[in-house]
């Protein structure tokens, strides 16, 4: 499954939630060295319910809006 998922960095605290079809993630971590998107990945295993390695960022990596792949057997 490819979702789009639109992070905000420095936020008071991490979560996902799904708004008008569309995941918004909420992460603590500060978007340097990957840090935020290690945080999402993180995040988006517990959201769906799968292995932080079936989830994979394949576009935006440095950008706020980013696509990501969730592999769900």
């Amino acid at each position: 499954m490819i979702r789009e998922v639109k992070v905000t960095t420095k936020a008071f605290g991490n979560m996902v939630k799904e708004e008008g079809g569309r995941l918004k993630a909420y992460v603590t971590a500060a978007p340097e060295k990957g840090k935020a998107n290690k945080v999402l990945v993180v995040l988006l295993s517990a959201y769906f319910k799968v292995k932080k390695k079936d989830i994979r960022i394949i576009r935006g990596e440095h950008a706020q809006i980013k696509t990501v792949l969730i592999n769900i057997d």
